[in-house]
């Protein structure tokens, strides 16, 4: 009898295909240009922080799953049962790529004064909007997060999923869109607590795909609406914000201001997760050092 090796490992950049289309595309734009709902083409995504083969091991036939090489925990996520949207009104079937290389961060402009009690009430309003007034099918955005530092899922599809949303006209396939509730711009000082959620939601979910906060992601446009014109490739950072994509103030300019530190302390929560022995970036790429992108 003869034996076979099987390779286990996963082979990155991957094309992500889309697994269900929904019904046809809407023409209506939002009049604020927050957010997109996507085009039906296949987006991509190559990450700069893949590791290289010699980085991959091959695990024994029978062994236990592997974590993520940077795997951080997951956040508490209140589901959308929790903020009661009417689930009638959006597109019974979710749309997937491949896997999530990035994060867009948004702004939901609108008041800041809120009690986070009444969240739900200001989630159902912008769900309203977003399926009727907009036709885009759901809540454009895959999560949100209020002043207090409470994550909700938004889109439907799994929040453990590469589900795409409606939120970066271009690029809203491979990344995931996370909104915070409000409106962030110059000298509005942006809630700790809000920090804090956004980042670690963003550790959780680019650590799926072993994608470091503080790396680059190359993704390529499928919208010529977008910054960059349908079928480019353009760089961007792990955790950007709306207006690395479009043409937009989103995610206003405090907010803006403060993705740097976002990124560093995501960094943190998957470096903390992998444990002190855990090797620590000294530069763009693998944990080793730099290396460049494949196409």
């Amino acid at each position: 009898m003869r034996l076979y090796r099987i390779a286990l490992w996963a082979v990155v950049p991957v094309t992500l295909p889309l697994l269900a289309a929904p019904a046809s595309m809407p023409t209506a734009r939002h009049a604020r240009e927050r957010a997109h709902r996507p085009p039906l083409s296949a987006g991509r995504f190559e990450s700069a922080t893949r590791p290289t083969r010699g980085d991959r091991s091959s695990p024994a036939l029978g062994a236990r799953p592997m974590a993520p090489p940077r795997a951080a925990p997951r956040p508490a996520i209140v589901p959308r049962a929790g903020w009661r949207p009417d689930e009638t009104k959006r597109d019974r079937t979710a749309r997937y790529a491949g896997g999530v290389g990035a994060v867009f961060v948004h702004h939901t402009d609108t008041p800041n004064d809120y009690d986070c009690a009444d969240v739900p009430r200001t989630l159902r309003n912008l769900y309203d909007g977003q399926t009727g007034d907009l036709h885009w099918g759901d809540m454009g955005y895959n999560f949100l997060v209020d002043r207090c530092g409470t994550v909700y899922e938004g889109r439907a599809g799994g929040v453990d999923r590469a589900v795409i949303g409606s939120h970066t006209l271009g690029f809203n396939q491979g990344t995931t869109g996370i909104a915070a509730i409000g409106t962030f711009g110059p000298g509005v000082p942006v809630p700790a607590a809000m920090e804090r959620a956004i980042a670690g939601l963003a550790a959780w979910k680019l650590g799926l795909g072993g994608v470091d906060p503080l790396g680059k992601t190359r993704l390529t446009s499928t919208n010529s609406s977008s910054r960059y014109p349908k079928g480019t490739s353009a760089t961007f950072d792990a955790i950007s914000g709306h207006r690395d994509g479009f043409a937009t103030n989103c995610p206003g300019e405090a907010l803006f201001a403060r993705l740097p530190a976002i990124r560093r302390l995501a960094a943190e929560l998957q470096a903390a997760a992998a444990g002190p022995a855990a090797l620590r970036p000294v530069g763009l790429g693998s944990p080793n050092g730099p290396h460049k992108n494949k196409k």
